[in-house]
């Protein structure tokens, strides 16, 4: 009887040990703070899977750059430092005129052009990942942006000779086609910018806008929409295939839903942001059919340039995204 008893003891004790040697932690990076919308979309996504789990796979999720840099979260997945994380596309443009593809002036306008364009990728972007033993499992878009302005701007003639603080190199030959004097500054230092006249004007969206509390040197923005570039959760291979096959299930699931979501959200937040905006006294207006064709100008110049640089893959997805393009609008119109 004692033996019997020791050997059940012995077995309840191999099964919780079992049990807790089930259950697998992933720690992943964002380089975003807690109250973006994105860092929200990926909380519902570790909610998503954890109870889809059963609380078999737990996701420790390290925000706003404390554990990684922003710029070094893909190395650190390919590497296997961290199973997964999120990344802009657009910071390694370097690496293929891909990631910048979205950069495009008026390329994709609008979400509905954005999903096209997305969708167009992901072949690439797959095949691209794979060989360095990643996978993308989510895609989010970013608002759109426009013009923040001292006067309302009706016409691009009125952009000629102002000082334009930019991000990007996209940006940058974007203003400068434009005619601004284009300007590239580092965020925290657009508030000073303004108050010693290094610049005039902004380019940027209104997540930014009402980040740096932009009434205070301006009080106009008008939207051109013009870019939606995107953000992706990627995991690593090896990691992602350890998992047992239901729980593979479980994650691609969720990143899927993660990608529905986190376009809802998207649209939500640039909403959320053109009202407090409003509420602070800029004065918020589409952009005039004038500003827009000067941006198609720019964007078509762009792509042309943009296909000088690429390959033949990178090229026959901007011809298929162009196709789906057409294709869509041509419904919408009959």
């Amino acid at each position: 009887m004692k033996a019997f008893r020791f050997l059940m003891a012995a077995t309840l004790v191999a099964s919780s040990i079992s049990a807790v040697s089930a259950a697998t932690t992933w720690t992943m990076a964002s380089g975003y703070p807690d109250d973006s919308f994105l860092t929200e979309n990926i909380r519902e996504f570790i909610k998503d899977v954890e109870d889809k789990s059963g609380g078999r796979l737990k996701i420790d999720l390290r925000s706003n750059g404390t554990l990684i840099k922003h710029d070094a979260i893909k190395r650190a997945v390919q590497s296997g430092q961290v199973p997964i994380g999120e990344i802009r596309l657009g910071v390694y443009g370097n690496e293929s005129p891909m990631f910048i593809l979205d950069s495009v002036p008026n390329i994709a306008k609008n979400y509905e052009e954005a999903t096209l364009l997305t969708e167009a990728q992901k072949p690439y972007f797959d095949d691209l990942f794979g060989k360095n033993r990643m996978r993308i499992i989510s895609y989010v878009a970013w608002p759109g942006q426009g013009f923040y302005t001292k006067e309302p701007a009706t016409s691009p003639e009125q952009f000629k000779g102002q000082k334009l603080r930019i991000y990007s190199q996209a940006t940058q030959r974007m203003g400068e086609l434009l005619g601004f004097r284009a300007i590239n500054l580092p965020f925290a230092e657009v508030p000073q910018a303004f108050a010693t006249g290094m610049i005039e004007a902004l380019f940027t969206s209104a997540q930014t806008g009402t980040d740096i509390q932009i009434w205070n040197n301006v009080k106009n923005f008008t939207y051109t929409g013009t870019m939606h570039n995107k953000n992706a959760i990627i995991v690593n291979e090896r990691a992602l295939r350890a998992l047992d096959e239901d729980l593979q299930k479980i994650v691609l699931e969720a990143g899927e839903r993660a990608t529905q979501r986190g376009w809802e959200l998207s649209k939500k937040a640039n909403q959320e942001r053109v009202e407090i905006l409003r509420k602070n006294g800029i004065t918020v207006t589409e952009a005039s059919d004038e500003i827009q064709a000067a941006l198609d100008k720019v964007g078509t110049t762009m792509i042309e340039e943009w296909r000088k640089e690429a390959g033949p893959a990178e090229q026959k997805v901007l011809d298929e995204y162009l196709r789906l393009k057409a294709e869509a609008s041509k419904k919408a119109s009959s």
